[in-house]
Formats: C-alpha cells, sequence, structure tokens
C-alpha cells in the first residue's frame, strides 16, 4: 500500500466515459420499502442517503459504501448520526476505484457481516466493482441525483456490463482483475 493519503489507484475514469454515467443503470425507484420488495439476496448500499433510506426503512444493508457527502455537500446530522458508524475506512478519490476500496468491499462480502465502509473521498464508483464482486442474486442500490435509488440485481448480464465499463476506464486493468 502507497503512503499517501490518496491510496492505490487503479482506475480513472476518463473524460470520454463520464456520459456512460449520466443514464440509470437499473429501474429508479423513490420509496425504499417499494424497492426492497425486489430484494431478495445481500444488499449493497452506495451512498450515505440510499443507506439513510434503507436503514429508516428498517433493513441494514448488508454493505454500505458511505462518505458523509450528498451532491458534492456534506450530510445533515441525522443522516451521518443514522448512517456513518464505519467499520473500515478507506482512501478513494473522485473518480477513481483504489485497491483499498476493491478489498475492503471484496472483503465485506466475503465475511457475511454487515459492514460499513466509509470511503475518504468519493464512492461514486464503487457500484461497479460492487455489482462484479456481489454473488448473482444480490441487489446493488445507488442514488440517482434528484431522481431516486438505483436499483442494479446482481445478474451474469450486469456483471458483464460493468466489466466492460471497468475496462473502458484507464489504469491498471490487471490488478484490477487479480483483485475481483
Amino acid at each position: 500500500m502507497s503512503g499517501d493519503s490518496d491510496g492505490t489507484v487503479l482506475l480513472t475514469l476518463p473524460e470520454s466515459l463520464r456520459s456512460a454515467f449520466k443514464e440509470p443503470l437499473g429501474p429508479v425507484e423513490t420509496d425504499a420499502n417499494t424497492l426492497l420488495q425486489d430484494v431478495s439476496g445481500p444488499l449493497v448500499a452506495v451512498g450515505d442517503i440510499v443507506t439513510y433510506h434503507f436503514v429508516s426503512a428498517g433493513r441494514q444493508p448488508d454493505v454500505a459504501l458511505v462518505d458523509e457527502r450528498t451532491k458534492r455537500a456534506p450530510v445533515d446530522d441525522a443522516v451521518r448520526e443514522a448512517v456513518v458508524d464505519a467499520d473500515v475506512s478507506v482512501p478513494n478519490p473522485a473518480g477513481t476505484i483504489t485497491e483499498e476500496l476493491l478489498v475492503a468491499l471484496r472483503e465485506a462480502l466475503e465475511d457475511g457481516e454487515t459492514t460499513t465502509i466509509f470511503v475518504d473521498g468519493e464512492e461514486d464508483l464503487a457500484t461497479l466493482p460492487a455489482v462484479l464482486l456481489a454473488p448473482e442474486g444480490a441487489s446493488v442500490v445507488y442514488g440517482q441525483p434528484d431522481e431516486g435509488m438505483v436499483h442494479v440485481e446482481v445478474t451474469a448480464e450486469n456483471k458483464r456490463e460493468m466489466r466492460s465499463l471497468l475496462d473502458r476506464m484507464d489504469g491498471d486493468h490487471g490488478r484490477v482483475a487479480e483483485l475481483l
């Protein structure tokens, strides 16, 4: 692990790929209880507000990735108190995926305990490796600003789609493949 605070950046989102993330990667839902009716396997929540909605609905995500921010601004105290009780903290600068994030995500999914990963930086791109690391039948849910929660079911097809997006990012694809 490198000694700098940015961690070991493995992938960087190129400007040319940013538009691929503007459209939701699955159906958008505004009500957590309604979305939870379609969740049967493990639940991975990417983002503080999404995690907050699930906790408020009585369902602690199996893995939650939070950064104490929403739309680039700090979350309010009620959200922070409800969701940020981190089990592990990892560096992950905006527009990147770090080795530390991948390792923490993999370990959280393998150990079967509910885990909150605090991301020092930005957790937005964590949806991609979350879908790749989660077992088929799991659900990965992330926030789509001003629209709602996007539910990505973990299927072979969605894993291929996330792999394709990761493969188009700049960086150390060999090391990413080892970790995934």
